[in-house]
């Protein structure tokens, strides 16, 4: 059974070495600053009912990991119909996994992108706190742009100009844009059509019976 066994270890031992050396890697992205000023914005957003986290990452997780101050984030930014009607602590996993489920869902019917939105395990499983983070940084940055009179804090904290800047530029630019494209169109038809005869003839074939 010994000699069995050894192999079997040897196996196992890289494949935890490797899965380490992951996480360690993704440990990196994570930014302490940044955690400090989405805790601030969190607590100034939702009020003092929201407690404070212990330092650190770990501190960080546990505080949100139940799901009920993401809620509580997302529905202060809000002035009515609040996007989740019931934000209950529970101690069965199951009922976290659901308030965290809740809140992403919310976040991307507030407007942030699905590729700025982390998955539960990235959060109750600790996985990837750096896309907590970066989901949070979409939120906040919407937030301020919106600015509906919801985003309580220091409007510094986010990115408001980078937004602005790209709606500023599809409202001033969207008829000069058109146009272009109108007149790239025209003037390259024939060109087009020319350049690509060699693909044009099969599909005339294919598409005349």
């Amino acid at each position: 059974y010994a000699a069995k066994e050894r192999p079997f270890m040897a196996n196992v031992g890289p494949s935890f070495g490797l899965s380490r050396e992951v996480q360690s890697k993704i440990d990196k992205k994570y930014d302490s600053e940044l955690e400090e000023r989405l805790v601030e914005w969190i607590v100034v957003q939702c009020g003092p009912k929201v407690g404070q986290p212990e330092p650190a990452k770990t501190g960080f997780q546990n505080w949100l990991k139940n799901g009920c101050v993401l809620s509580e984030l997302i529905n202060s930014l809000y002035p009515t119909n609040k996007p989740i009607k019931s934000i209950k602590t529970s101690t069965m996993v199951f009922k976290q996994m659901e308030q965290i489920s809740m809140f992403l869902k919310a976040a991307e019917n507030y407007g942030v992108t699905k590729t700025d939105i982390f998955q539960t395990v990235d959060l109750f499983e600790g996985k990837d706190m750096a896309a907590v983070q970066r989901t949070l940084m979409a939120l906040g940055n919407l937030a301020v742009t919106k600015s509906d009179g919801c985003y309580k804090g220091d409007p510094n904290w986010f990115h408001r100009k980078a937004q602005e800047n790209r709606r500023d530029f599809s409202e001033e630019q969207l008829t000069e844009g058109k146009n272009v494209i109108g007149l790239q169109m025209g003037t390259n038809r024939g060109a087009s059509q020319a350049g690509m005869t060699g693909y044009g003839r099969p599909r005339q074939i294919i598409n005349n019976p």
